[in-house]
């Protein structure tokens, strides 16, 4: 175990995340950059004080779990997981957790699809990454904290802005009941991430349909082809939704088309240009 290096590390990723990267108000005294021992140490579910020991070089091996923690909570790459691993002396095993980290050729080719809709989930539906068309089509991501950009929770949770359940999906149905399955498969892959095991409990405690759902024990989903988003705007929007799987990542690209020639291609070359201004509040 390097100490002095891996406290050299965990300070550096420390400095380089802000508040809203992971959910966090900033607050108005803010001084130190990005995160806080202790918002780390919270995120890492570890004590202040041992975390604290760890940047200082003074802290014992740490465990798996609590490597697992640290990379969860400084966002870390695989690479710079497997990093950390090794500076701790404990050799890396399989990712704990689904991955959170998007490829940079991922985030080109989102910009590269102005009239798509295209954003990337991960394996908890979580959306990592979106284009603007995205975002005007569903929802400005860039303005929720992190928790609130998980369609599952948002499926079988809400919120339900003017009455509409995940964006006015037609297939809200068919898209949560695909939801669960996938979500057990997930689990089955990553059965000691909190993150997951969290999400689900907490899906189970707040949702019956949810509850009802997973307990069918189902693993398989049949793709989605197509579907109608309700837009307070421009109305309704059909779409074709085609799905690429990031098999390296356990992530997923989706992309919503409308056919040439239809109002729905139509509709989304406005939402295009208006982006996420909504036209029908007065200014």
């Amino acid at each position: 175990m390097d100490r002095r290096q891996l406290a050299d590390f965990l300070r550096s990723r420390r400095e380089r995340i802000t508040p809203a990267d992971v959910g966090l108000p900033a607050g108005p005294r803010r001084r130190t950059p990005g995160l806080r021992r202790e918002e780390v140490a919270q995120l890492a579910f570890i004590s202040t004080e041992y975390y604290t020991r760890l940047e200082q070089a003074r802290g014992p091996r740490p465990s798996r779990e609590v490597l697992a923690g640290l990379t969860r909570a400084l966002r870390l790459s695989d690479v710079e997981r497997d990093h950390l691993h090794h500076l701790a002396g404990a050799p890396p095993g399989p990712p704990p957790g689904p991955s959170r980290e998007v490829r940079p050729s991922i985030l080109a080719l989102l910009r590269r699809l102005p009239q798509a809709a295209a954003i990337v989930l991960s394996a908890t539906y979580e959306v990592l990454a979106w284009n603007d068309l995205a975002a005007a089509l569903m929802e400005d991501f860039s303005a929720l904290p992190r928790r609130d950009r998980n369609l599952v929770r948002r499926a079988f949770l809400g919120p339900r802005p003017e009455g509409r359940r995940l964006y006015g999906v037609s297939d809200v149905e068919e898209f949560s009941a695909s939801a669960v399955r996938n979500l057990r498969a997930t689990a089955g892959r990553y059965p000691d991430d909190p993150e997951v095991t969290g999400l689900i409990r907490e899906l189970l405690d707040g949702s019956e349909d949810f509850a009802r759902l997973w307990a069918a024990h189902d693993v398989c989903a049949a793709p989605t082809l197509c579907k109608t988003f309700r837009h307070p705007v421009v109305g309704p929007v059909s779409v074709n939704c085609d799905v690429l799987d990031i098999s390296d990542r356990d992530q997923q690209v989706v992309i919503y088309t409308a056919d040439p020639g239809t109002p729905s291609e139509n509709a989304l070359r406005l939402l295009s240009v208006v982006g996420t201004q909504r036209m029908d509040v007065p200014l």
